[in-house]
């Protein structure tokens, strides 16, 4: 198959084996400068997937930590929460205004103005066009679905966890405990393929009101993301970039991408990600040449020694 491992890639369901039929692909376009960290979309994806609350109180699994760290009690995306909401706090300078001059004195040195602003953003599975998870997965447990999404089959996984390092945004996590409680296997956003079986939007898409979380084909999400992006730019707002948008960058383009307002290690996205299975077929020729040589040594030596 062409470009199985890497490269632009229009139909990862038709590229995984399912018929020309196939419903078109889905995602997720978050444009964060709409978002204002409400987590509906947190508490909507727990309560759909029956997913339990974060912290160390594993037996009492709607019992959660505070984490200390403003509103964000969450953290991270991990086994048991498939939607993060990220707060990040940053001082900037004050935005050119046009205000009225009423004459009266002031203390603010010219230049000097700075405000604070929060960045806002729900983080989730990119659902990447090429998934280094489902590369390296041994059983089969994770699958390209028809809807071109990436799924964990939990009765499938064994819990190797060969997916958690390969996955270039850390978003696939193990869940603590034993098997016959929920723990050990692999988990991460299924896109609510169960509701998306019958016709439904996810849970988190549909609690969102902001409309800040989008769902739908991807093709009309990246030309809605095109038009919002140069909106902004027209609006002052030249900081705004997509996120995940490009076909041409290291993972193929994501299922879920973002609007960002700073730059992505902001935000805790890796810059420039790439599916970490890229270069698997120069590997293994490396390695088969190193083999190779190793053998043809070897067996210089051993008949230089005969003769």
């Amino acid at each position: 198959m062409v470009n199985s491992l890497w490269g632009p890639l229009d139909d990862p369901a038709g590229n995984a084996g399912y018929a020309d039929d196939h419903p078109p692909r889905v995602g997720f376009f978050t444009d964060t400068s709409v978002c204002i960290g409400c987590k509906a979309c947190e508490v909507a994806c727990k309560e759909w997937n029956a997913l339990p609350a974060d912290g160390s109180h594993h037996d009492q699994p709607d019992l959660l930590d505070l984490s200390g760290m403003s509103y964000d009690n969450t953290g991270a995306l991990g086994a048991s929460t498939y939607r993060h909401v990220a707060f990040i706090e940053q001082v900037v300078p004050a935005r050119q205004s046009a205000t009225v001059e009423l004459g009266m004195p002031t203390t603010a040195r010219p230049g000097d103005a700075t405000e604070v602003r929060w960045l806002m953003a729900s983080d989730v599975c990119k659902h990447c066009t090429h998934a280094a998870c489902l590369d390296v997965c041994p059983t089969g447990a994770l699958i390209r679905t028809e809807h071109g999404t990436v799924l964990v089959q939990d009765d499938i996984c064994n819990g190797c966890g060969y997916c958690i390092p390969a996955c270039p945004y850390g978003v696939i996590d193990q869940r603590k405990g034993p098997r016959d409680q929920g723990g050990g296997g692999a988990f991460k956003c299924t896109m609510c393929q169960d509701r998306l079986g019958a016709g439904l939007q996810p849970a988190c898409a549909t609690a969102c009101p902001t409309e800040s979380i989008q769902f739908g084909p991807l093709d009309e999400l990246r030309e809605r993301a095109d038009a919002r992006l140069a909106a902004l730019h027209e609006r002052g707002v030249p900081e705004a970039r997509l996120y995940g948008h490009d076909p041409d960058d290291g993972v193929g383009g994501d299922g879920a991408f973002f609007l960002l307002l700073d730059e992505p290690e902001v935000y805790g996205l890796p810059p420039d990600p790439v599916v970490t299975t890229r270069d698997l077929p120069s590997m293994w020729r490396h390695a088969a040449v190193a083999a190779l040589s190793v053998a043809a040594t070897v067996a210089a030596a051993f008949l230089g020694r005969r003769g």
